[in-house]
């Protein structure tokens, strides 16, 4: 009845301009990084006020193409949260190297700054943040940190684009912002879609090589390198979805306030930190009835989903790195009271109401607080 997400409705929205946009690409012959990518990618830079926009195949290969631009390698470690999708982890591994776990903040979830700097090493080579459900980390501690230890920060920008603190945008703390286009993001195309930002020049024409088989063109290799190059249909695409996705993002913060005044003396609701844009990829509630929610919500057919239900320091394909259960309580116990709830600009204030209404039936009569 409500999903998390209804794509056909955002589709039905925007179908003539998409398709003539589609239209365009197919008749012109060009489909890999041809002149859709190169505008949607200046765009991008535009938006965020930075000199270097590259579109790449996946926000997992964002984050890949970005730790490997700036040489983490064998034997390096990553700062980052346990509590996040699994990509941020497989990126870092990718190279290499170690993921280091810092635990999380138990309102916003993002990684807790004040518990990084006793897990820098000498083997530290970059901190990776994430933005997650839409909340922006504590990037301005994390710069003043980074900065007097000389190490990188690239920023997991995949739930979170157009989130900004103090009108500056995620992204363009750290030396690389990474950002997933997959199609239920707050920008999504209609496939797989990455891109990184960045001011560094060498940088940016590293991913660029990389993205591109390690050849800056011309049959010309000059390292080892990726197939990742965001496609020009999807470029295309993502193209018409930006131009709107400032009114997205605050319908969804709409909607959010909506959930928020209804739900507060219910359960945790999200927060926003004072100077912070929350743009709520995910609208997430914590309580310790989480299963009994959402027991109630699919009865009603309302979707519901838990972000995550394991930390990453507890998946089975990372027991190698030998952390064990009580090492990060914070995210732990986030794991088993987190529920996502549906949220994104279509949604009507009726489906919002079915929601909170199904939601104080599922808790009536309950005497146990979240």
């Amino acid at each position: 009845m409500i999903p998390m997400i209804d794509l056909k409705k955002q589709y039905r929205d925007i179908e003539e301009e998409v398709l003539r946009e589609i239209k365009e690409v197919l008749e012109s012959g060009q489909y890999i990084l041809g002149p859709k990518v190169r505008s949607f990618e200046k765009e991008v830079a535009r938006y965020h006020n930075v000199r270097n926009a590259i579109g790449v195949a996946s926000g997992t290969d964002a984050l890949n193409l970005a730790l490997k631009a700036i040489e983490v390698g064998e034997g390096d470690e990553v700062i980052t949260t346990p509590f996040t999708f699994f990509a941020t982890i497989e990126a870092i591994i990718y190279q290499g190297a170690r993921p280091v776990f810092v635990d999380i903040e138990p309102d916003t979830f993002n990684i807790d700054t004040d518990q990084i700097e006793a897990r820098i090493t000498s083997k530290t080579k970059a901190i990776l943040p994430v933005h997650i459900f839409g909340h922006p980390a504590n990037m301005e501690i994390l710069v003043d940190m980074a900065d007097s230890y000389g190490i990188s920060i690239v920023e997991d920008c995949a739930q979170a684009f157009g989130a900004h603190i103090r009108g500056r945008k995620v992204g363009t703390f750290g030396t690389c912002g990474c950002f997933s286009f997959y199609p239920s993001k707050n920008l999504g195309g209609y496939g797989d879609g990455g891109l990184v930002i960045t001011n560094d020049d060498e940088i940016a024409e590293r991913i660029r090589i990389i993205r591109n088989h390690g050849s800056p063109g011309g049959y010309i290799n000059k390292k080892i390198g990726l197939n990742s190059r965001l496609d020009e249909l999807q470029a295309a695409i993502l193209r018409v979805k930006l131009k709107r996705i400032d009114s997205y993002n605050e319908l969804r913060r709409r909607h959010a306030k909506y959930y928020t005044e209804r739900l507060s003396d219910l359960v945790a609701c999200p927060v926003e930190k004072e100077g912070y844009c929350h743009v709520y990829h995910q609208y997430t509630i914590r309580t310790a009835l989480r299963d009994m929610i959402r027991e109630g919500l699919k009865k009603r057919g309302i979707s519901s989903v838990v972000y995550y239900p394991i930390p990453m320091h507890l998946q089975d394909a990372l027991r190698f790195l030998g952390y064990r259960a009580g090492d990060f309580p914070v995210a732990e116990a986030a794991s088993k009271e987190v529920l996502s709830l549906p949220i994104y600009p279509e949604l009507t204030e009726d489906e919002q109401e079915l929601v909170c209404k199904t939601i104080e039936e599922a808790l009536h009569n309950t005497n146990v607080q979240y």
